[in-house]
């Protein structure tokens, strides 16, 4: 269904809701989109029926920098990601979906993938009591070293993203601000990280400096590599093994249902901070 959603500067907010059950409270899976100039739509949605199937319910926001509701909208995110209104629009849509009796406030996840990943790094380590567990796919941990690793060919989309984002080529303690590497002593909840090896936007580095930090930390952190994976899931067999974990995952940290988990012929997770040890 789609719900309106005041955030805390009165800007309204645009989010769909996909519940389990309609007269109880239960565990909330907050779905973030990507880009973040991208946006969710309303109708059926494939994660959206997984999760309440499972026993979640799902919300979808689109937080300011989202696309489709105008220049305005769009331009409320810039230098506003990780510590600023981007994140606090996710931060309120949790607690209006607790104030409706929606979501049970000690079980929420954040999950999300690109920037949704990095809003769920950041949702960890910037409001680290709000969530129980979360979800990270393809999410850059580091800004800097994310628009680093750009390539040449992309010089146009960087320069965007500088203006967008902020300048973290010349303002260091604003990238270390933003970035959640910079925080991991924060994160209380557990985390499990989905990576493709080929990924040509968001580096498998990204999703190594924080495993691999969380892990020297004693920060309970999941941490699952597919070789022959780019910015998602593009082969059947790994995002069947990977929606099984994050099953697994998701029933351990908030209860729901989860099917017995058999990895599927032909997918190729691996594990670094297995093969590190």
């Amino acid at each position: 269904e789609g719900v309106r959603i005041q955030a805390r500067d009165g800007l309204e907010l645009v989010a769909y809701l996909t519940r389990a059950k309609a007269d109880t409270p239960t565990p909330l899976v907050l779905c973030v989109h990507g880009g973040p100039w991208a946006r969710d739509f309303w109708g059926f949605n494939s994660a959206a029926q997984w999760f309440a199937n499972r026993g979640y319910a799902c919300l979808q926001v689109n937080y300011r920098g989202s696309s489709g509701y105008g220049k305005s909208f769009l331009h409320k995110g810039d230098k506003e990601w990780g510590v600023g209104a981007m994140q606090h629009d996710l931060t309120d849509a949790v607690k209006w979906a607790v104030d409706q009796g929606i979501a049970d406030p000690e079980n929420v996840c954040i999950y999300g993938g690109s920037y949704g990943g990095y809003a769920c790094l950041a949702g960890l380590t910037f409001t680290p009591d709000l969530y129980k567990c979360g979800v990270d796919i393809v999410g850059p941990s580091n800004i800097k070293t994310l628009l680093d690793s750009i390539p040449p060919y992309w010089g146009p989309l960087r320069n965007d993203m500088l203006k967008k984002i902020g300048d973290v080529d010349e303002d260091k303690a604003f990238n270390e601000k933003i970035s959640p590497l910079y925080h991991v002593d924060a994160i209380k909840a557990p985390l499990l990280i989905g990576q493709g090896a080929n990924d040509p936007r968001v580096k498998q580095a990204e999703a190594d400096q924080i495993a691999f930090s969380m892990a020297d930390k004693g920060i309970p952190v999941e941490y699952v590599l597919y070789p022959d994976e780019g910015h998602g899931w593009a082969r059947p067999p790994n995002r069947i093994d990977f929606n099984g974990r994050t099953e697994l995952f998701l029933k351990e940290h908030l209860g729901g249902r989860a099917e017995a988990f058999v990895p599927p012929e032909g997918n190729t997770a691996s594990f670094p901070l297995k093969e590190r040890k």
